[in-house]
C-alpha cells in the first residue's frame, strides 16, 4: 500500500512538471476575440452547473444533516447556524453570478480597453463596515449562547454526571443523593476503581458508576469531564454539545434534553435517515440500524478513536428515577 502511495506521488509530480512545460509553451501566444468568447461562454456554462449542484445539495442532500436539536439550549446553535448559512448562501449566490457574468460580458475584445478606476471611499466604507457589523452581531449571539451553556450556577436540581475518557472508552459516574461528586484523580485508579475515585471522600460513597448514560427529559444535566491519558473530546451531536476532555483538569457544560429517545425515533428526519441507512445495510446483509443518541470522541485520539462511543438514552423523569435507583453505589462495589 505504501509503495502504491509513492507511485501515486511520483506520477502526480510528473504530471505537474508536464503541465508547467505546457504553460511555458503558451508564451507569445495572443488570445483572439474568438478565444475570449469561448472562455466567457464556458464560464456561463460552469455557472449554470454550479448553481444546479448547489440546488441539488440543498434539496436532496439535506437528509445527511442532523435533525433538529434534542436539547433546548441547542436550539440557539441551530438558529446561529441557519442565520450564518443563509447570509453566506445569499451573498455567495449573488457574487458567483457577478463573477461569471462579468467574465462573459467584459471578456477581452480587440480595440476595447479596461477602464482604470483608482478607488472609492464610499464603496470601501460599505464593504468594510457592513461585514464588521454582521460579524459583531453573530459573534455577540455566539458568546451569549456560550454563556448560556456554560453558566450552570442558576440550575435548579440538575443531574450531576462525571464523564471519564480513556483510550478507547467512556465511563460515567452519577452523583448520589447529595448531588455532589466525590474527588477523582488518576492516582486513585486501582483494580475495579477504574475512574480513580477517592473513596476516602465522604461524597464518593453514594456515587454510581455506569457504562451507559440515562438522562431525564426536561431536566438540566450538568456534565463534568476528565481524561485519563490523552486529549479527548466529548461530542453529543444531537444535543449540539461538545467539550474537550483534558488530562489533569475538569471541564464542564450543561444542557436540558428536549425529546426522549423514543420521541426522537419518530422524528420525520430521523425516520428518513434511518430508512436510508437500513437500505444500504440490507444490501450488505447487515442487521438493521435503530436510532440512538450517542456520546462520541471528536478528537483523533488513537487507532480505535472511531470506536469510542457510549449510548445515551433519554427517558421521562419517572423512568429515570427507577433506573438510577437500581444502580449500585460505589461504596457497595469498591471495598
Amino acid at each position: 500500500m505504501l509503495a502504491l502511495f509513492y507511485i501515486f506521488i511520483a506520477v502526480a509530480i510528473g504530471v505537474s512538471f508536464w503541465q508547467i512545460t505546457r504553460i511555458m509553451n503558451f508564451r507569445g501566444i495572443i488570445a483572439t476575440d474568438d478565444d475570449n468568447k469561448k472562455q466567457g461562454t464556458y464560464a456561463i456554462y460552469f455557472m449554470v452547473f454550479l448553481y444546479a449542484m448547489m440546488i441539488y445539495c440543498l434539496i436532496f442532500m439535506n437528509v445527511i444533516m442532523l435533525p433538529e436539536s434534542a436539547s433546548f439550549e441547542g436550539e440557539h446553535d441551530d438558529n446561529l447556524f441557519n442565520i450564518t448559512f443563509w447570509l453566506i448562501g445569499i451573498v455567495q449566490f449573488f457574487m458567483q453570478f457577478l463573477i461569471f457574468y462579468f467574465t462573459f460580458k467584459y471578456r477581452g475584445k480587440k480595440g476595447q480597453k479596461a477602464k482604470f478606476y483608482s478607488d472609492s471611499h464610499k464603496l470601501e466604507a460599505i464593504w468594510t463596515i457592513t461585514p464588521a457589523v454582521v460579524l459583531v452581531l453573530l459573534i455577540g449571539y455566539g458568546l451569549w449562547q456560550w454563556n448560556n451553556i456554560m453558566d450552570l450556577s442558576n440550575s435548579e436540581d440538575p443531574v450531576v454526571i462525571e464523564v471519564y475518557s480513556q483510550q478507547f472508552r467512556w465511563d460515567a459516574r452519577y452523583a448520589g443523593e447529595d448531588n455532589t461528586l466525590g474527588f477523582g484523580n488518576v492516582n486513585f485508579i486501582k483494580g475495579i476503581n477504574t475512574m480513580g475515585v477517592d473513596m476516602s471522600d465522604k461524597n464518593s460513597a453514594d456515587d454510581k458508576q455506569v457504562t451507559e448514560l440515562y438522562l431525564p427529559k426536561g431536566r438540566k444535566v450538568h456534565f463534568k469531564f476528565r481524561s485519563q491519558d490523552v486529549l479527548h473530546s466529548a461530542y453529543m451531536p444531537h444535543f449540539r454539545a461538545q467539550m474537550n476532555c483534558v488530562p489533569g483538569m475538569v471541564t464542564e457544560f450543561g444542557f436540558t434534553p428536549k425529546y426522549t429517545t423514543d420521541e426522537m425515533r419518530q422524528n420525520p428526519e430521523v425516520i428518513e435517515k434511518t430508512n436510508g441507512i437500513n437500505k444500504i445495510r440490507k444490501a450488505k446483509g447487515e442487521d438493521p440500524y435503530v436510532f440512538d443518541y450517542l456520546l462520541l470522541c471528536n478528537k483523533i485520539c488513537g487507532a480505535s478513536h472511531y470506536n469510542m462511543q457510549m449510548k445515551i438514552t433519554v427517558v421521562e423523569q419517572d423512568e429515570y428515577d427507577k433506573w438510577i435507583a437500581e444502580q449500585p453505589t460505589l461504596s457497595s462495589v469498591i471495598k
